[in-house]
């Protein structure tokens, strides 16, 4: 606090400041600090030096005109000299929220496209503000920096195959510029600069890089950073919330010619230094060339065309094509969806007053799924007897089934419980983040439940991480999507048989192999691999003892005869190499 009073208490209202936290993220020269002040609020700080001034002044004045808007963003509360004149800074609302950038890895890639139609909508309400009476032309002001970088390429020994066709491109194409309309630009509008609230809407923040700037709005998006591989359902999402579905086809060829012209300035730049290194620029035009197929094709390849997403009770679906889902209002109100799945099945979480339900419905357009909603219907119909017969107090309670929507219904009980699999990354993550005693009260818990599949006859099949649940407030075990189980004996009759390759014995590779118990010891000791080492089965992966390590690699043996010869066994076998 002293050091923050030395320099800067010349702010009005410094002195209602409790807390001044400072913030090192992005790549802003502004000194940022977090503020928080005697009646709650919190507020941002950003301070810059005086010889910024003016662009500081024209910022916050376009920000005090963002904030007119309906755009969750910093809105502007103070701005002034600090520092004994020596500063200028800015007082803005702070924008509560997680940064996109850090979010995205956790979601699903439904969740991912929802954010991106979100952060598209927000840009479309930004570009609502117009660039200033008289501003030049956008395609003359374009085509200045398009030689400019042409000229450089030409002059310095960095010419390839892949630079000429960036060039010729870029040359043969300027008339797409030709009369694009121009409004207010952000100016560094991606997903480091993108919070997402507690209520999912996108807020920006970070309006440093305008400088009284405007520019065509199709030169704003900027999906990916530097050449990388964009995170497609966001892009994709991002460029349908703009325009409220499929971008037209002169979008694309826009895009395009900016992407072009992009990855020749990265190449440029690169190549004295200015940014990056080297190999940054050239992986970047490559990338580039093929997103676009050598720049004929101006739709890029990580652009979802098919990526069909409909909302149930506000909440995101990813489908074929859309579908009529308002039966589930039988059940209660969605809150969650499921629709990763290759089954044929669609999953939702549905609340009715105090109850939650999980229904797992077949008949739909879901998106993983490469058969037909008959098919799907008739598989679903089967899990019945199942799941009545290996009722368990590890296994998710079945409730009811029915022919409903123009499809089949099944409905359990609801579980607030965490799922091992990685289309879940935030829920694996935590998995990942859990004891070693948790992890080991889950195996054996798994290990008990197929102990009780064997004695009631059945052989589990298809069982992967996906149907492992936990619940880590109350230390539980659940587990689900059980469907493909079936009575013993039985035998291969596909060839590579359903569900993950971590997960399947050699037999279930092979056509007319018997599949029974001593298949599902293998299933277990590679559920013990992916719990305890990530699938990695080497000694020095695995984060347990020598004995327990020697059980679970017995377990995995390509021979059926060196196996244990039962789930009985291989509890046995756990629970000795446990004990000291």
């Amino acid at each position: 606090m002293d050091r923050f009073e030395e320099k800067m208490a010349d702010i009005p209202g410094a002195e209602t400041f409790t807390k001044i936290e400072p913030l090192n993220k992005g790549w802003s020269a502004d000194r940022k600090y977090c503020i928080e002040t005697a009646d709650g609020r919190r507020l941002l700080l950003r301070v810059a030096d005086i010889a910024q001034y003016d662009r500081k002044r024209a910022e916050y004045g376009m920000l005090r005109r963002v904030a007119e808007l309906d755009v969750p963003a910093s809105r502007p509360v103070a701005f002034g000299l600090c520092n004994d004149g020596r500063s200028v800074y800015q007082l803005l609302t702070w924008v509560d929220g997680a940064d996109a950038e850090s979010l995205l890895p956790t979601l699903t890639e439904t969740e991912q496209y929802a954010l991106g139609v979100k952060a598209g909508e927000t840009l479309r309400r930004m570009h609502a503000l117009p660039a200033p009476d008289g501003a030049e032309d956008w395609g003359a002001r374009f085509a200045r920096k398009v030689q400019a970088r042409v000229d450089f390429y030409h002059a310095h020994p960095i010419q390839s195959e892949s630079g000429d066709i960036l060039v010729r491109y870029l040359q043969d194409n300027r008339h797409l510029l030709s009369g694009r309309p121009q409004v207010f630009n952000h100016g560094d509008y991606n997903t480091t600069n993108m919070i997402v609230g507690p209520d999912g809407s996108v807020g920006v923040i970070d309006f440093n890089c305008y400088n009284s700037d405007h520019g065509d709005p199709w030169w704003e998006f900027d999906p990916g950073s530097w050449g990388n591989e964009p995170n497609a359902p966001f892009a994709t999402g991002l460029f349908n919330g703009y325009f409220g579905g499929p971008p037209p086809t002169a979008f694309f060829a826009v895009r395009a010619y900016y992407s072009a012209y992009d990855a020749l300035a990265a190449l440029c730049d690169t190549s004295i230094g200015d940014q990056g290194e080297p190999e940054d620029g050239r992986r970047h035009v490559e990338n580039t060339l093929r997103w676009f197929d050598n720049m004929r094709n101006p739709v890029p390849t990580w652009y979802l065309k098919d990526f069909y997403v409909q909302y149930i009770d506000g909440v995101p679906l990813k489908l074929k094509a859309p579908f009529d889902l308002s039966f589930l209002g039988r059940y209660g109100r969605v809150f969650k969806v499921f629709d990763d799945q290759d089954s044929g099945n669609l999953c939702f979480g549905v609340q009715k007053g105090d109850a939650r339900y999980f229904v797992k419905f077949a008949g739909g357009p879901a998106e993983q799924y490469r058969g037909t909603p008959e098919d799907a219907v008739a598989r679903l119909k089967t899990t019945i007897p199942v799941y009545r017969d290996l009722a368990h107090p590890t296994l998710i309670h079945f409730l009811e089934a029915e022919e409903i929507g123009n499809g089949f219904a099944v409905v359990f009980d609801w579980v607030d419980a965490t799922c091992m699999h990685r289309m879940y990354p935030r829920d694996h993550l935590r998995f990942k983040q859990a004891s070693p005693d948790v992890r080991m009260r889950i195996f054996e818990d798994i290990l008990a439940f197929h102990s009780h599949v064997a004695e009631q006859g059945y052989v589990a099949i298809d069982f992967y991480d996906g149907s492992i649940l936990y619940d880590f407030e109350n230390g539980k075990t659940i587990l689900c999507d059980i469907d493909f189980y079936a009575k013993q004996p039985y035998t291969n009759r596909m060839g590579r048989m359903w569900g993950s390759s971590r997960f399947l014995s050699p037999e279930e590779f092979t056509l007319g192999a018997q599949i029974d118990e001593v298949t599902n010891v293998y299933t277990m000791g590679a559920t013990a691999f992916a719990l305890f080492s990530e699938s990695d089965r080497s000694p020095g992966a695995w984060p347990l003892s020598r004995e327990l390590y020697a059980v679970a690699k017995r377990a995995i043996s390509d021979e059926r005869g060196r196996r244990q010869q039962s789930i009985h066994q291989l509890m046995e076998e756990w629970k000795a190499a446990r004990e000291p």
